[in-house]
C-alpha cells in the first residue's frame, strides 16, 4: 500500500477538538438532507478513525469503512464493538481498486482533496451506489495551501463548489446540492467546509 502518511497522527487524531467539532457539523448537515434508514448498507470513503461513521452508525444497518491508512484503520478497529451497526473495514486505495457489490449510499469527510482524479472517483461512486441511493461528500472550499502543514498526499487545495458539483453531475448523479457544513479553525486561519449531496 506504500507509505502510510497518517501513521504519525492516527493515535492522537481524535484528541484534536477541531476534528470532532467539524465532523459533528458534517454529520448534522448529512442528517438535514439525507433520510437514513436502518436497512441501509453504506460506505464511508476515507473513514480514518471513524469519527463520521460513529455518528451515522446508529441510523443505518451496516457500514463498510474504506481507507488506505493501516494506522487509521487500527484506531477504528479498536472501537468496532462500540458502534451502533455492523462494520466491515477494507484497507485499499480506491483509486486503484474496485469493490464488489453496490450500496445504498456513500459518505465521505475531508478525503477528496487527497484524490488525484476527482472526476474518475465520482464515476466510480456512481457505479457503487444503487439507483435511488445517495452521495454525501464533504470537503474544503478552495484555500491558499496553508490548511495542510505537512505532507499527507494532497492533490487539491480545496475545491470550487460549482466545479465539484459539475463533476458529480457529469458522473450521472442528479439532485446535486452543495451547502455550507462547517468551518475549521486553525492557527493559520479559518477554512470553510461544504457538503455535496446527490442521488443516483
Amino acid at each position: 500500500m506504500g507509505i502510510d502518511r497518517f501513521a504519525h497522527k492516527a493515535s492522537s487524531y481524535e484528541q484534536d477538538q477541531s476534528h470532532i467539532d467539524t465532523v459533528d457539523d458534517i454529520a448534522n448537515s448529512i442528517f438535514n438532507v439525507i433520510k437514513l434508514e436502518s436497512y441501509m448498507h453504506i460506505i464511508d470513503f476515507g473513514s480514518g478513525t471513524g469519527l463520521l461513521l460513529e455518528r451515522v452508525a446508529p441510523h443505518v444497518g451496516r457500514i463498510t469503512a474504506v481507507d488506505i491508512s493501516g494506522s487509521m484503520n487500527a484506531q477504528l478497529r479498536a472501537k468496532q464493538d462500540e458502534l451502533g451497526c455492523a462494520l466491515e473495514i477494507i484497507e485499499t486505495d480506491l483509486e486503484k481498486s474496485d469493490l464488489n457489490g453496490v450500496v445504498d449510499g456513500i459518505i465521505s469527510s475531508m478525503t477528496m482533496h487527497h484524490i488525484q482524479n476527482v472526476e474518475a472517483m465520482f464515476g466510480k461512486f456512481y457505479s457503487m451506489v444503487k439507483p435511488g441511493g445517495f452521495l454525501a461528500i464533504s470537503d474544503l472550499d478552495l484555500e491558499d495551501g496553508s490548511f495542510h502543514t505537512e505532507d499527507t498526499g494532497v492533490y487539491h487545495l480545496g475545491f470550487d463548489r460549482e466545479e465539484f458539483a459539475k463533476a458529480a453531475t457529469a458522473a450521472g448523479f442528479r439532485m446535486v446540492q452543495v451547502s455550507s457544513a462547517s468551518v475549521v479553525h486553525k492557527p493559520q486561519g479559518k477554512f470553510p467546509v461544504f457538503l455535496l449531496t446527490a442521488i443516483r
